[in-house]
């Protein structure tokens, strides 16, 4: 999708990280842009930043794991715009510690989120989309942990491998269907998003946590931290991939020798080499 001046963008988790960055490049490429998210205060000031543009937008409160909610935002895109055509299942939250360790709460969270969230989005958008017969573009952020199995990552890596693999059918179904949509996985490494501090946003019912996975999120905390590439950095590299049409958006290039590996210990049955060794 070459083409985006006066196309409609829809971006989930669009109140920070790359979500805000997303809503900012589509906004200078002259999109309308719709934006949801659960942090009312940074919709409202990724709102702001898009004003300079000219923009016209729809911002709405969205907890991406339940899907009503996502429908009420497919269904006032349509109402508003009458198409969507750019489509970025971007929510994203994150818990850390060893599998023993975990709560139910905290798979309930990061499933409902990073998991179900892509679900609700594409079964909201994907069937208006064929019916528009537009050319239009699926984004599904994954991540890196999503290619990988990274040690006390266990809730994180089960939910964005579920991404990588729900986008690689969902690629294959559209192929076979004939369909003008075009679909993407973004798959980043560690970047300074604000994510690592997603439990503020963590929903009471599901705020049990383990005492053990502090020093885990804290880790998490200061790699993220540390990361070389910004989420601005992230969000062209992804505007590019969509573009170019490109299936996998791998920010991260050094990171394929552990992929690599990873896929070896698979096709010669041998024991899992940790991401993690040096």
């Amino acid at each position: 999708m070459k083409d985006l001046k006066n196309k409609v963008a829809v971006i989930t988790g669009a109140a920070s990280g790359f979500g805000r960055e997303l809503a900012i490049l589509c906004a200078q490429e002259g999109m309308r842009v719709v934006m949801t998210d659960v942090d009312e205060k940074g919709l409202q000031a990724t709102d702001d930043l898009l004003k300079p543009f000219s923009a016209e937008t729809l911002v709405m409160k969205c907890n991406v794991a339940d899907a009503a909610e996502v429908e009420r935002v497919a269904v006032a895109t349509y109402e508003k715009f009458g198409a969507a055509h750019l489509l970025f299942n971007n929510a994203g939250v994150a818990t850390a510690g060893p599998m023993w360790t975990t709560t139910l709460e905290d798979w309930q969270w990061t499933l409902g989120v990073n998991l179900m969230g892509v679900v609700h989005g594409v079964r909201s958008f994907v069937p208006r989309m064929l019916k528009q017969g537009d050319e239009c573009h699926v984004v599904n952020t994954a991540s890196v942990a999503g290619l990988l199995a990274v040690p006390a990552s266990s809730v994180y890596c089960v939910s964005k491998h579920g991404v990588v693999v729900m986008s690689e059918c969902l690629h294959h179904e559209l192929e076979a269907a004939k369909a003008s949509i075009k679909v993407s996985v973004l798959c980043p490494a560690f970047v300074n998003t604000g994510i690592a501090d997603a439990a503020r946003n963590r929903p009471q019912e599901l705020a049990a946590t383990s005492a053990q996975a502090a020093p885990y999120e804290e880790y998490v905390r200061q790699a993220t931290r540390r990361g070389k590439l910004s989420a601005t950095d992230i969000a062209q590299i992804t505007m590019e991939g969509v573009k170019a049409d490109r299936f996998y958006i791998l920010t991260h290039p050094k990171i394929k020798a552990a992929i690599e590996t990873r896929m070896h210990d698979i096709l010669e049955e041998r024991t899992p080499t940790s991401p993690m060794a040096k």
